[in-house]
């Protein structure tokens, strides 16, 4: 191990350089710093690091989703710092976020010392808890002093959130850090004798770098003949390849079909899949259909798929569910009658029996109904000129280079991905906010996945990208290319499929909330490259070639009403052909 470069100008200095030093031993390599004075000692300490980047963000809002892709691209804790005060309470929509859908934030909010708080000190809140349960671990550090002793406790402090943070359950810890003057890296002798008061290389040397502990856990015995699916939700592991590979392993040993989710990596990865069912929200919409397809047992992987309709059958079909969750919340959000297990995807597959389970007429009969459904989709889409929303996501999965990143936002993005996307071996990476479900700091997170990485799309609706404007201040930093498809129906296009629609006034004004902006000037603010797509030739053209840096969106103009009505139509014809 190589000796640590600590800093020992003054006592925040070695405090901060022994935090950053615990960090980068335990593997972190990442850092967004968002400027600020009482985090001074921090972001110089991390800035100094070699090993690890630091990406200045001006809006915290920002930072903590930028953050927040960059923990989802990795799978690697990040580390997001803010100075005392409001700073820290603009984390929160993210940190809300990474809870909800296990991702790794190492949050520390700088803070002013005790003495300060409470008599009208400026910059100053109660940030005690902040976040309250909506992060993993939380504690406040002690104010720092030059002492072995409360260096020694900042080291396994640090340690053990990072454990929490990187647990087999990952998710956000939250650290507050108080700090006396002075925060700037001045020498003024206070710590100059811890130089030599220790074998600092022994003392960051002793550690075991955090590790996920599997859980054992009983598998159940499934009866031959049950009529079984598995339903496989929205998921961003950090191997898709080998994630298809395990459930196709489960999937043939039981010999059920797999409906797979629009954001599951299942749809990217077909050609291991047999069994993949992908127009089960269609076929479902036929209530003739969803007494033929009713199963008796249900093996839930993570999570329920976003389909309304599919959750709603499965409420009504009184199965036995098992659902998978390395994770201890519950994720039963239909409240069937369900079993947790505790335990790894692959530790489940390889305890199921070896045999291989054959088709049975069940299985068959999802299959075949699902070739047809598959090819009436297909039919409707190709035949269409309009730009409609819908087709713009079916061919984005077709024609986007092989193993392209892409960032789903959520809204209307999501449920056109449910519906639309297609079963491929294209590899495609899907990535996606769905933990809370809402479209704070879209564009940032998009930035996020894609800074260092291969060129990554983003697709979303106008609302929420306006929503997190202020992610194009980024790019002058950013390493990497993010290709935004922009559908922009002037509204939100998702709240025409719900009941309210009927009701306007007020629905217009409160729901649909219809917007003027014009892209091509926001863009040329902030410098960015707008292109408006012109037909589906040129949209075929503009996202078959991604380029190697910057931001670009492209923006494709639809009517929101007359998708919608689209949409249900055209569900509606084919769940009732299906039905005969």
């Amino acid at each position: 191990m190589a000796l640590p470069d600590l800093d020992f100008r003054n006592t925040n200095t070695i405090w901060c350089s022994v935090l950053v030093e615990t960090l980068a031993q335990l593997g972190v390599k990442h850092a967004v710093i968002c400027p600020g004075s009482r985090s001074t000692a921090l972001a110089v300490a991390l800035v100094r690091h070699p090993s690890i980047e630091s990406i200045p963000v001006l809006d915290e809002r920002s930072a903590a989703f930028f953050a927040l892709g960059l923990a989802r691209q990795h799978h690697q804790a990040v580390v997001l710092v803010c100075t005392s005060g409001t700073a820290g309470a603009n984390f929160f929509p993210a940190v809300i976020e990474a809870k909800e859908s296990g991702a790794p934030l190492f949050v520390i909010t700088a803070d002013r010392p005790p003495e300060m708080r409470e008599c009208a000190s400026g910059q100053t809140i109660d940030q005690q808890k902040l976040f309250g349960s909506h992060v993993n671990f939380y504690h406040e550090l002690a104010v720092p002093e030059s002492s072995l002793k409360l260096l020694g406790y900042l080291r396994q402090t640090v340690r053990h959130a990072l454990a929490v943070a990187m647990a087999v359950a990952p998710g956000p810890i939250h650290l507050n850090a108080p700090f006396r003057d002075p925060l700037v890296p001045i020498d003024d002798g206070t710590a100059s004798a811890l130089a030599d008061e220790c074998d600092w290389e022994k003392f960051f040397a002793d550690h075991v770098s955090p590790s996920p502990v599997e859980l054992l856990a009983a598998v159940p015995v499934f009866p031959a003949g049950v009529r079984g699916i598995i339903v496989a939700g929205p998921a961003q592991p950090a191997d898709a390849a080998a994630y298809a590979e395990t459930v196709a392993s489960i999937a043939e040993k039981l010999g059920w079909p797999v409906l797979a989710d629009g954001l599951s990596p299942l749809r990217h990865h077909a050609v291991m899949h047999p069994h993949l069912i992908i127009t089960y929200d269609l076929l479902l919409r036929n209530p003739s259909l969803v007494h033929q397809l009713r199963p008796q047992r249900v093996l839930c992987l993570g999570g329920w798929p976003i389909s309304k309709t599919l959750r709603a059958a499965l409420q009504q079909s009184g199965a036995a569910v098992l659902l998978l969750s390395e994770g201890t919340q519950n994720r039963d959000a239909l409240h069937v009658r369900t079993q947790r297990l505790q335990i790894s995807l692959a530790r489940f597959a390889a305890q199921l029996p070896p045999t291989v389970a054959v088709p049975g007429d069940y299985h068959r009969l999802w299959a075949s109904l699902d070739r047809n459904a598959r090819s009436a989709l297909v039919i409707k889409l190709q035949s269409m000129t309009e730009m409609f929303e819908g087709r713009a996501t079916w061919l984005l999965a077709q024609h986007l280079p092989v193993a392209t990143p892409i960032f789903v936002a959520n809204s209307m993005p999501v449920r056109d991905a449910e519906y639309f996307w297609p079963a491929s071996d294209r590899r495609l990476r899907p990535f996606f906010n769905r933990g809370a479900n809402g479209i704070d700091g879209t564009l940032s997170t998009a930035l996020g996945l894609t800074h260092g990485g291969t060129p990554t799309v983003l697709l979303t609706g106008d609302l929420a990208l306006l929503h997190d404007t202020n992610g194009f201040l980024l790019p002058s930093k950013l390493s990497g290319s993010l290709t935004i498809v922009l559908i922009n129906n002037r509204g939100g296009g998702i709240f025409e499929h719900l009941p309210i629609a009927e009701f306007d006034p007020p629905f217009e004004d409160f729901f649909a909330t219809p917007q003027r902006v014009s892209f091509e000037r926001l863009c040329g603010a902030y410098g960015i490259a707008h292109t408006m797509v012109r037909d589906w030739e040129h949209f075929i053209e503009l996202v078959s070639t991604l380029p190697a840096g910057g931001i670009r969106v492209l923006e494709v103009r639809t009517n929101r009403k007359r998708d919608a009505e689209m949409r249900k139509q055209m569900f509606a014809e084919i769940a009732a052909a299906l039905g005969d």
